[in-house]
């Protein structure tokens, strides 16, 4: 049976919000009493999530990858189809968490949903959270750190960037990032909401210039134009390759389900933020998707150069106005790390909780004066650093360990989705649910998710060389392995999965005040 305790209903009590005794009283339902403070409404649940999955910063990063493997039909076409199979995991993963509003999101929904052996499910969804987590925050402080750069060279053209300035560089994006973090809830919620508005404004900005600025565009056929130069004669192959062009930019809209429990009405605003975010996310991508595929100029100069989408910028509008529209690219980046970076400390901060984490103890404890898991900002940052700190001597390993990021986060998602679906009919779903379409739904869900885990771990050029080789099977399998031997040595006679600290008057009584 499902380890599931019916939601309370809101009751009114004089002098108090009737949404915040629902808030807290979900929570006590579910063993645990309230440490952090609820600030984040609707827009700021939604705001976390749109501002990780970053349109800006996914196509700018990975469009040149796109341009090689399938070219602007499977830009386009690619964008949307897995756009809709995105949203069918995200509204999947929308029921469960309305069902289990908590920091601990999908780990503790994992440990919640199984039947059996809930403490091995909870643990290795909660490991792939964590290692998706930290290589989400390090690629997106890296590509900051990659677009700086490419900004200096347009400005001072004597600069050349090498691969220690670029670690230097992340390391200061991470760390000015913790420090924001550690600064209030509250900061952290103004900041993305600056970020939404930053996200849209700077969109209508770069498209409209794409839009009027270029001399030429392509003709409307052009978007049919289909491009192989991935080494591999397959064609087919090679555009399924492309389809982690829109992969890679939809990770990370679990973030509104770790801002649980600094949300108000969470089991309604959580799940709406996930699904808006992919949604909006979506459709405001495909309108860049098209604006930069038609203003794509000599398609060998620019798919070969180290930066296509800012050379698109370039040809099209001159060196200044692509100067210009990159400051909006690198702060997109910018206030994507540090939404990563929030979800990252609230999903150490509900893992350590349960004792899942070495030294848990120190990474669960909430500053009395910020009303934040201080501790656990500082260990996201390190763990971080260490992931970036490889590309002080290899592009290819460090590209190898944050190629996990995708990986780990998607297969977290896949298993409290799974074991939703096997629950059945036992499954008791909180006020947004899908009804009947709750079982296609995950169905579609789990099985896009083993696809496209699957094409992460293909080769992705051809020949294969050591440079050119995919290491994420070999990084993800070294990840599970550690987490495996762990499991078994001690872990599973100390971890049992989400734990319960009492009854709801118990932990009621033990909430901070």
């Amino acid at each position: 049976m499902s380890e599931r305790t019916s939601l309370p209903r809101t009751r009114r009590r004089a002098g108090r919000d009737p949404v915040a005794i629902d808030d807290d009283a979900t929570l006590h339902a579910m063993g645990y009493p309230r440490k952090l403070t609820r600030r984040f409404q609707a827009f700021d649940n939604f705001a976390i999530s749109f501002t990780i999955i970053n349109i800006l910063s996914g196509i700018f990063s990975s469009f040149g990858f796109g341009m090689n493997a399938g070219g602007p039909r499977i830009l386009v076409f690619g964008w949307i189809g897995v756009s809709v199979m995105v949203l069918f995991i995200g509204a999947a993963m929308a029921e469960v968490a309305s069902a289990y509003p908590t920091s601990g999101a999908l780990y503790f929904s994992a440990g919640k949903l199984a039947r059996r052996h809930k403490g091995a499910w909870s643990w290795y969804t909660g490991w792939l959270n964590f290692v998706g987590q930290v290589g989400g925050t390090a690629a997106t402080g890296y590509a900051a750190a990659t677009f700086i750069q490419a900004f200096i060279a347009l400005q001072w053209t004597s600069y050349r960037p090498t691969a220690h300035q670029t670690v230097l560089i992340t390391a200061l994006i991470i760390v000015l990032q913790g420090l924001a973090n550690t600064y209030t809830v509250r900061l952290v919620a103004v900041l993305n909401r600056i970020s939404v508005w930053w996200l849209l404004i700077g969109l209508v900005v770069i498209v409209g210039a794409l839009s009027f600025g270029p001399d030429e565009h392509r003709p409307a056929s052009f978007v049919t134009h289909f491009v192989n130069n991935t080494g591999f004669t397959n064609g087919l192959y090679g555009g399924m390759l492309g389809l982690l062009v829109t992969s890679w930019t939809f990770t990370g809209f679990d973030g509104s389900f770790h801002m649980s429990e600094e949300t108000v009405r969470a089991t309604v605003n959580a799940p709406r933020g996930i699904t808006r975010s992919i949604a909006w996310s979506a459709a405001t991508g495909l309108v860049l998707m098209l604006a930069l595929v038609y203003s794509i100029g000599d398609y060998t100069k620019v798919a070969g150069s180290s930066a296509p989408p800012v050379q698109i910028l370039i040809d099209g509008l001159g060196t200044g106005a692509a100067k210009a529209l990159l400051l909006i690219v690198i702060g997109a980046m910018l206030f994507c790390g540090l939404a990563n970076l929030t979800s990252n400390t609230r999903q150490i901060f509900a893992f350590s909780r349960d004792g899942a984490m070495p030294g848990s103890r120190w990474w669960h404890s909430v500053s009395p004066r910020t009303r934040t898991p201080v501790k656990a900002v500082w260990l996201a940052v390190v763990c971080s650093l260490a992931l970036v700190l490889p590309g002080w001597w290899s592009h290819t390993a460090f590209t190898a360990i944050v190629s996990v990021n995708v990986v780990g986060l998607f297969l977290a998602y896949a298993v409290p989705i799974f074991l939703r679906l096997r629950l059945g009919a036992e499954f008791h779903p909180g006020p947004w649910q899908l009804g009947r379409w709750s079982r296609p739904v995950g169905v579609v869900a789990v099985a896009w998710i083993l696809l496209s885990s699957v094409l992460f771990m293909l080769p992705q050029a051809s020949p294969i060389t050591v440079d050119s080789f995919n290491y994420a099977p070999i990084a993800l399998g070294a990840v599970l392995v550690v987490a495996t031997a762990w499991w078994f040595a001690t872990a599973r006679r100390r971890f049992q999965g989400p734990v319960s600290y009492g009854r709801p008057d118990e932990v009621a009584a033990m909430d901070l005040v």
